[in-house]
């Protein structure tokens, strides 16, 4: 039986999240094996040839192995270790103009057919009260292909006591530079897609993500103050070489910050997290107002995943959609106008799956579309949302955009979040030149708390570390900040995007959306940018 527990964690950039553990406890030695393509064959034309036979005018098939394996550490102890697999077939089909869908977890050729049988029998029991047939965007057959995301060291091969020595490195270093509780977490997932369809196409995919999050607390045991630092790594589409740390990875930011792109130093960003969050006891809090922000991708990605990435996913424009913050304010007609103003000329925003290293590529979504890029928003102005096969229709376009997906073999497949990132600017511009242009701003680096309203139009974002900037110059590290924003007129106040030698992913590992809850995993790219005139608060206030 498919078991679907959840973890509470605490800290380490997930605050009080409660994360899904799909399927049931392994030995991590079994993390590293594989299913052959060719019984995934066998299986998957079983439940094609029982659906058409059954008198179904579509099916697919995803035959799934979702691995997992989450090492959770604090100071000096090992708090938790899961290793799960999650193994079994997805089938959806149409018949009668409606969608259906069943799963099993029955790994035989009996058990298969009867899930196809099922999918079918529910579509029809469902035609009965479907008002349209559902208009399914043509995507032709690509036969026998395969995919895998480009990895140098698969994580899930690494021995357990190399990830464990790692973390606990990573903890007594930083305990040893001043941190006083420290959380570290190695989260890797490896995705074992098989997709067939009655379209001719059988697509199998290996995926590969990481994530190691830390949470460093500081505090004043005077005063009892206290202050964290999360660490400034970014969820990425790699392997275990992404804790490789070395040096080209690593890029000094002004202020005396570390950022990183393609490897991370996790000891390195647990040391400075420690010495920062004591930095942050001290710090002078923000006075509120009006100020310009340089916003650093580290930061920025959690700005344009809320605002620009999800009230562009059409079902929430369309109101198919409403859970996890709600619709979207970017209806159709703004779409129409070809002259919605949703930032400035300088904002050119795309959704890319294709984008190598980011947590969204692959070669193939869950319909068995290839994957693409498309344009989101250009110089500012609105120009299309993100779609699948049985939306393409509704904003005219004659294929799906490929950023279909489900999060399990038993969860049917649905509109997901591309990677929507900003585009670097055109011409030449270092972060510390668009710091000297500066007269009265704060830097921020890092993700902090953010809230937003049902319409993804009304947002608050705090962030990690904060500096002052006065006449040009970085003078020192301040506190308390949050920035409140309407979604066009922040975006329509971004006056300068630094060039793409400073361009890094951010990103979400557990993005939810849907009801049942699924999550997905999507990256967010850009450079530093510059936003003028913000209102900024001090969370430090009470209004007592």
């Amino acid at each position: 039986m498919l078991r679907r527990d959840f973890i509470k964690m605490s800290g380490a950039g997930v605050g009080a999240l409660m994360l899904p553990i799909y399927g049931n406890a392994v030995a991590a030695d079994i993390l590293g094996t594989k299913i052959d393509v060719a019984l995934k064959k066998r299986f998957a034309d079983v439940a094609l040839n029982t659906a058409k036979k059954g008198g179904a005018s579509y099916c697919d098939v995803r035959i799934g192995r979702y691995l997992r394996q989450f090492v959770i550490t604090r100071e000096n102890r090992v708090e938790n270790v899961v290793n799960t697999e999650s193994m079994g077939t997805g089938i959806r089909v149409i018949a009668n103009g409606t969608w259906g869908f069943a799963a099993t977890s029955d790994f035989s050729e009996d058990g298969i057919a009867k899930a196809a049988a099922q999918a079918v029998a529910i579509a029809r029991a469902n035609s009965k009260f479907q008002g349209e047939p559902v208009q399914l965007a043509p995507n032709k057959g690509v036969g026998d292909v395969s995919w895998a995301t480009p990895i140098v060291k698969n994580a899930m091969e690494v021995p357990l006591k190399e990830k464990v020595d790692l973390l606990m490195e990573v903890n007594g270093q930083a305990m040893k530079a001043g941190a006083d509780y420290i959380n570290s977490i190695l989260f890797l997932v490896n995705e074992q897609k098989y997709f067939a369809s009655t379209d001719g196409s059988y697509i199998d995919q290996d995926i590969h993500r990481i994530w190691a999050p830390t949470e460093v607390t500081a505090i004043d045991k005077a005063s009892g103050k206290f202050r964290t630092r999360e660490g400034l790594s970014a969820p990425m589409g790699m392997g275990f070489e992404y804790l490789d740390g070395k040096p080209a990875g690593k890029i000094a930011l002004p202020g005396g910050a570390v950022a990183y792109s393609s490897s991370y130093n996790m000891v390195e960003d647990a040391v400075a997290a420690a010495r920062q969050a004591r930095a942050k006891i001290k710090a002078r809090s923000v006075k509120p107002g009006r100020y310009d922000l340089v916003l650093d991708p580290s930061h920025l990605w959690l700005t344009i995943h809320e605002s620009v990435g999800h009230p562009t996913e059409l079902d929430r424009v369309l109101g198919y959609e409403a859970n996890y913050a709600g619709t979207s304010f970017a209806t159709l007609d703004k779409w129409r106008s070809k002259s919605f103003k949703w930032g400035s000329d300088k904002v050119n925003i795309v959704a890319d799956k294709t984008q190598p290293l980011s947590l969204g590529a692959g070669g193939y979504d869950d319909e068995g579309v290839k994957t693409k890029r498309w344009d989101l928003i250009k110089n500012g102005v609105l120009v299309n949302y993100q779609a699948i096969r049985d939306q393409a229709h509704i904003i005219g376009e004659k294929e799906s955009q490929g950023c279909c997906y489900a999060d399990s073999w038993s969860s049917v497949q649905f509109q997901r979040m591309a990677n929507v990132s900003l585009q670097p600017g055109g011409t030449k511009l270092a972060v510390e030149e668009m710091i000297s242009k500066v007269e009265n701003g704060i830097y921020i680096i890092g993700d902090g708390s953010f809230s937003i309203d049902q319409q993804r139009y009304n947002a608050q974002f705090g962030g990690q570390l904060f500096y002052e900037i006065k006449n040009g110059k970085i003078t020192e590290q301040i506190e308390d900040v949050a920035y409140q924003i309407r979604t066009p007129e922040f975006w329509n106040a971004c006056s300068a995007v630094c060039d793409d030698r400073d361009y890094r992913f951010g990103g979400s590992f557990f993005d939810g959306k849907g009801q049942p809850g699924q999550v997905s995993a999507v990256s967010h790219g850009s450079s530093t940018a510059r936003f003028d005139g913000i209102n900024v608060i001090n969370t430090a206030r009470s209004l007592g």
